[in-house]
């Protein structure tokens, strides 16, 4: 199993769902980066279950820091976070452990791993590791705002409620830094939190689409071909669970339109460069061309409901069925926005360092 990305600036994940700790490993991160504590400790609360709308597994989620900080900045040696982990009930899933849960990876995992992978609680493949991605990416985050570039999410849709679009784009990422469930009009909130508490209700789960923007990466970064920012972007958003679909600015929209709607015109004002319009999602050839970027992720419904499901006892080879216990969300859509702003941070970091060197975020003193 590869648990690696990143190619100047990468990331190591590393545990189990039900494991004593999970914990990543940032390496080639610039040194005098100051890190801030407090905004970590924000970021992961953003991801942190509470009230009915998500598990009632509950965990402190506190960061520990074990390597390549001192005296509160980056050292430019690799750092090392764990994150405990204590409110485990491992016995949920011994009763089910040959049978595949719907939607899950313990079929396709028991194939690849020949039965030796830590199966309870999905074991290395549970949104639980994302944890560790947003104790990094608090980093990176905070690295990157200290460069002028700012990136966030909100829930564009949940349970078929739709939220508006961004508009002013910097003062809408930072309305929305810091919110636990991430929306830009307020009034939507409660519409989308009832039609995920009623899905709960009915033993079921729903999905929704999640909206990332990225202002003030300046122009030419990205490669062309195989490294295009899209294809780098699109290549960490797919490691988050439950990630099925990705589109840039308009995205599927280009099919119904013509060349001369779907260009973006090109406009110079006082020696910068712009675009009228942003249906490219700030990207030409791969490479950024300075206009923010737009891009929307479909996250799909949390596969562990508690309806009685067909399934197969992978071990014993018959059919079976399946009836969850245990402790599940009901909707990760809101918990996941925190994970896809890190994975792009992860990804803005590493090609602005490609670009113009290591040094790049550091030297904050």
């Amino acid at each position: 199993m590869k648990n690696t990305f990143g190619s100047s600036v990468s990331l190591t994940l590393f545990g189990e769902s039900h494991g004593t700790a999970i914990g990543a490993v940032l390496d080639g991160l610039a040194p005098g980066i100051k890190i801030d504590e407090d905004y970590i400790a924000t970021k992961m609360s953003q991801r942190r279950a509470y009230g009915k709308i998500s598990t009632p597994r509950h965990e402190e989620d506190k960061v520990e820091i074990v390597s390549g900080v001192f005296e509160g900045y980056t050292t430019g040696t690799p750092i090392a976070l764990i994150i405990k982990n204590d409110d485990t009930h491992s016995k949920d899933y011994s009763a089910t452990r040959s049978l595949a849960r719907p939607g899950h990876a313990d079929f396709t995992a028991y194939c690849k791993y020949h039965g030796f992978e830590d199966y309870r609680g999905g074991g290395h493949f549970s949104g639980r590791i994302t944890a560790s991605v947003v104790g990094a990416g608090a980093i990176l985050l905070s690295a990157l705002r200290n460069k002028g570039i700012y990136i966030g999410t909100h829930i564009k849709k949940c349970a078929g409620v739709q939220d508006r679009d961004f508009d002013d784009i910097k003062n809408d990422i930072i309305s929305i830094d810091g919110k636990v469930f991430s929306v830009l009009d307020e009034k939507k909130e409660n519409e989308m939190k009832s039609a995920i508490e009623k899905a709960a209700e009915n033993k079921d789960s729903v999905g929704g689409v999640l909206e990332t923007a990225v202002w003030g990466l300046p122009a030419g970064v990205g490669e062309p071909w195989f490294d295009s920012l899209e294809s780098v972007i699109s290549h960490a958003i797919f490691g988050m669970p439950a990630v099925k679909g990705i589109e840039f600015g308009k995205g599927f929209g280009f099919a119904d339109m013509t060349g001369s709607n779907a260009n973006d015109p090109f406009n110079c004002d006082n020696g910068k460069i712009s675009t009228a319009t942003n249906n490219n999602a700030g990207i030409n050839g791969g490479i950024s061309n300075g206009m923010p970027i737009i891009f929307r992720t479909a996250i799909k419904p949390t596969p562990s409901i508690f309806r009685k499901q067909n399934t197969v006892d992978f071990i014993n080879m018959e059919n079976s069925e399946i009836e969850l216990r245990g402790r599940h969300d009901p909707c990760i859509v809101h918990r996941a926005a925190v994970v896809q702003d890190s994975l792009t941070a992860l990804v803005i970091a590493d090609m602005l360092s490609l670009r113009f060197g290591t040094d790049y975020l550091g030297c904050d003193k």
